[in-house]
């Protein structure tokens, strides 16, 4: 990249602009703004009404763990083997609760091993499985169950998940085999609509009533949305106040105490990446250096970050977002396509930088250097603004 050495030496940046400018970086840069991690973890923890467990996989940079840690997250969601230790050399202290249902022996004696307390499971074979292997003594079995998808980009009931009677079944084995009996759900991936939740919550309370168990806790799960659509932020107070009145509404005196997991509800608004043009094909379709095999993997099926921004090399605006253009990223494949169409500016030129906003969860994790592109320096900031 041709940089000086004071360039080298700098570690904190006042905004992607800034590395624009003095930087002119030819590879993806993803850029990674602390305060604005701490800041929305810690609206969570004053906001909800329970424990906040970080979902690890969302991104599982050191640099994220350590700095939730510092804003007060005291418990994560580990899904594998790797996040378990993750957690337990980053943050001894923390609780870990194993909520990926579905686990191979090898995986569950690992976790025991590890001291792992708490777990989801949302078949009768999978029980059987913690059954054998998790010694009863305050450890929690959460069985996980699944409705139709409300107000959801992605369902993950497709996956995961026990219909409401099996759930009450598996409930009632867990609190006859001497665990701590309590019950989760995922309502799926970026949630705005408040109300995803409601139904899972009450139904939660029919489940209990099925299977004549009071359950010790509520994991409300994920799909906390984050800020992804330009003017359009989401209200995350009104979540949290819906959860909290529905639980005492359908439990009454007996409501359980609750537990919540997001994921990219915390870590995706602290990050952004800042892509550059390759070529602008016929003054139409545009070509960045970054794409769906890197950074951006997971917009086809979530949708495009909306909130973008275009730099001139020398790190100014170029000027209002305008008409839609086709999107290509780096690769030789056809697939490597950025969905529909995105509002771009009618001068955008080659060597210019495109910024997306809000791109820190499944992003890092995700980039597979197909073709041989991919290569994401991060790089720290202030701000965004």
């Amino acid at each position: 990249m041709g940089l000086t050495e004071g360039h080298q030496a700098k570690t904190v940046w006042e905004n992607p602009a800034e590395i624009v400018r003095s930087l002119k970086p030819e590879n993806p840069v993803m850029v990674f703004a602390p305060t604005v991690l701490q800041d929305r973890a810690r609206a969570f923890l004053a906001g909800f009404p329970g424990l906040v467990t970080y979902a690890v996989k969302s991104n599982p940079d050191e640099a994220v763990i350590q700095n939730l840690v510092q804003a007060g997250i005291r418990g994560f969601d580990v899904a594998s083997p790797f996040e378990i230790d993750l957690i337990g050399r980053l943050a001894p202290m923390a609780a870990r609760h194993y909520h990926n249902p579905v686990r191979s022996r090898a995986e569950i004696a690992h976790a025991v091993g590890a001291g792992i307390k708490a777990w989801s499971v949302d078949s009768r074979t999978e029980l059987d499985k913690l059954f054998e292997q998790v010694p009863p003594e305050n450890c929690e079995i959460s069985p996980r169950f699944k409705l139709p998808v409300l107000g959801a980009a992605y369902d993950f009931g497709s996956k995961f998940g026990a219909t409401p009677e099996l759930a009450a079944d598996l409930l009632r084995a867990v609190h006859d085999r001497g665990y701590i009996a309590s019950l989760t759900f995922h309502p799926g991936t970026q949630c705005t609509d408040p109300h995803a939740w409601e139904q899972y919550i009450r139904t939660a309370a029919e489940i209990a009533g099925m299977a004549g168990v009071q359950p010790r806790r509520l994991n409300v799960g994920g799909g906390f949305p984050s800020w992804r659509v330009h003017g359009v932020e989401p209200d995350l107070a009104s979540i949290f106040e819906l959860i909290g009145r529905t639980t005492a509404e359908a439990f009454g005196g007996n409501a359980p105490e609750l537990v919540c997991e997001p994921g990219r509800g915390i870590c995706a608004d602290a990050f952004a990446i800042i892509t550059r043009v390759k070529a602008v094909r016929d003054g139409q379709s545009v070509f960045l250096n970054d794409g769906v095999y890197g950074g951006m993997n997971e917009l086809p099926v979530i949708g495009n970050l909306d909130r973008i921004e275009v730099l001139t090399p020398e790190g100014k605006l170029r000027g209002e977002n305008a008409h839609g253009r086709v999107v290509f990223g780096p690769t030789c494949d056809s697939v490597d396509r950025l969905p529909g169409e995105i509002s771009l500016p009618d001068n955008i030129q080659e060597g210019d930088y495109v910024v997306f906003h809000g791109a820190g969860a499944y992003s890092v994790v995700t980039n597979t250097r197909f073709n041989g592109f991919g290569e994401l320096r991060q790089l720290t900031v202030m701000g965004f603004d």
